[in-house]
């Protein structure tokens, strides 16, 4: 996995704090992404996980500490279109909703093209590089209900794959998902960060499974009590807290 190229930072967090009302979510939180990394950041419920994904995408603002995306302060940056997101539980959704899975996918372009934009043909070749990739090009004309939840799952990653990002963050992507279709799931992400040099940051309270897929590795609760590769987190095993879901 050469691709990773730790001299460059793509995203940097720098001593975070954040509380819903009186109670702390998140304290002193630093972390590093780098150009290439297939970066899991694992926890239990409730261990603030989610709420660390929304401060780097914007969603919520820190009490304290300082968010850089591609070198820029995230209050002044505006190229949203690098950073690919699939939010929790994007299966759950009306299963009538009148979209065939081409014209979800073709959604992800909104980013880069704006929500009024004219669909064009860089646009379409885009949509459906996009759904290659995740080979469910075949059911491009399928609507977006018929299909099951773990390609619904590859539909959502293809949207956002189609803005072009330079890094995707997925949340809890395998919630619910059988074992056979996760390991699948895996396999996709292992080659989009390897063939594409896509940068993959997945949250996740599933240790056993990022312990074989992830580059690297960041525990958090509340804090972060580690943040190394794999192999390093089974050398230091005896000092760390496995978090549970």
């Amino acid at each position: 996995m050469s691709n990773s190229d730790h001299g460059e930072n793509i995203i940097e967090v720098s001593d975070i704090s954040f509380s819903y009302g009186a109670t702390q979510v998140l304290k002193d939180i630093t972390l590093s992404i780098h150009r290439g990394d297939y970066l899991g950041i694992v926890g239990g419920n409730g261990a603030g996980k989610t709420s660390l994904l929304k401060i780097i995408l914007g969603l919520l603002s820190p009490q304290k500490g300082k968010v850089l995306l591609f070198g820029q302060d995230i209050r002044e940056f505006k190229d949203w279109s690098k950073i690919g997101y699939v939010p929790q539980k994007v299966t759950n959704f009306d299963p009538n909703f009148p979209a065939t899975v081409r014209e979800v996918v073709l959604m992800g372009r909104y980013g880069r093209r704006g929500l009024m934009h004219r669909v064009t043909e860089e646009d379409r070749t885009e949509a459906r590089k996009a759904l290659e990739q995740v080979e469910m090009w075949e059911y491009k004309d399928r609507q977006i209900g018929d299909l099951s939840g773990g390609q619904q799952q590859r539909v959502f990653i293809a949207r956002a794959l189609a803005g072009k990002p330079e890094v995707i963050f997925l949340d809890e992507p395998t919630v619910g998902v059988e074992t056979h279709i996760k390991d699948e799931f895996y396999a996709l992400l292992r080659k989009l960060n390897e063939d594409l040099h896509l940068t993959v940051v997945l949250i996740t309270h599933d240790i056993e499974s990022m312990a074989h897929e992830a580059m690297h590795i960041a525990c958090i609760d509340h804090t972060i009590f580690f943040h190394d590769s794999i192999d390093a987190y089974f050398k230091d095993s005896h000092a760390v807290v496995h978090p549970h879901p």
